[in-house]
């Protein structure tokens, strides 16, 4: 695939989010990141191994989500694949007039202490194996996928954040239970979960991106460290 053509690829992916997207006033614009592992030959990148018999790159993107009714891929940053998603999330976090959504690969409970105190907004799956502890139960509306709405501790007693957070548990459109923790408690628990679907828009790119092979076109960088030619079978 030559750049002309991957560059097609965006514009076709964000035609296809703003036609499944019904447009309503958001409290405050998103900003959407995700990860997508792109293969590499491992014989020519042994520097990109991280698995026994595989090599990659990992390319974190983030999305501006439905923006004065436009949502498009407004960053990029390429890493190793075998490097953590959460030591991106200071990268990728910039911006306090927005809100952040991502998943459970960025969790990172010092950063979200640290985010809350800078005055960053966040909302993030959480781990269902998390250490909780419950501070106080928030009333729940009736005829609503919101299961329960509570202010937390997050962390073991020696590992905890120092911030109290609002854990959210919600039914997806599936019937599949998520935990979802945010540092805003401004908002109904249905304007949260309404924010955390945002999400689907990312995936769709991360889904047609996943299907790209790295080989060698256009060259690019990763941490300043090594480089690879990328985006084209």
């Amino acid at each position: 695939m030559n750049p002309d053509l991957f560059q097609r690829l965006l514009f076709d992916l964000v035609a296809q989010i703003h036609a499944k997207t019904h447009y309503t006033k958001l409290i405050m614009p998103l900003k959407v990141i995700d990860s997508s592992t792109l293969p590499l030959n491992l014989t020519n990148h042994k520097w990109a191994q991280f698995r026994k018999t595989k090599a990659g790159v990992k390319l974190h993107l983030r999305l501006v989500f439905m923006e004065n009714g436009n949502s498009y891929p407004e960053k990029a940053v390429l890493t190793p694949a075998k490097e953590h998603d959460r030591g991106q999330l200071e990268v990728m976090v910039d911006d306090k007039e927005y809100m952040y959504v991502f998943d459970r690969g960025y969790l990172d409970y010092e950063r979200f202490d640290r985010m809350t105190d800078d005055g960053y907004f966040f909302l993030s799956r959480l781990r269902k194996n998390a250490v909780i502890r419950e501070v106080y139960d928030f009333k729940i509306p009736e005829d609503t996928t919101v299961l329960s709405d509570q202010m937390v501790l997050i962390g073991t007693t020696q590992n905890r954040t120092e911030n109290y957070f609002r854990l959210l548990r919600v039914l997806d459109s599936k019937g599949n239970e998520l935990q979802l923790l945010t540092n805003r408690f401004d908002l109904s628990a249905e304007e949260i979960s309404e924010m955390y679907k945002s999400r689907w828009a990312i995936e769709l790119f991360s889904n047609g991106l996943s299907n790209i092979s790295v080989s060698k076109s256009s060259t690019v960088k990763v941490n300043g460290r090594s480089t690879i030619r990328c985006l084209s079978h």
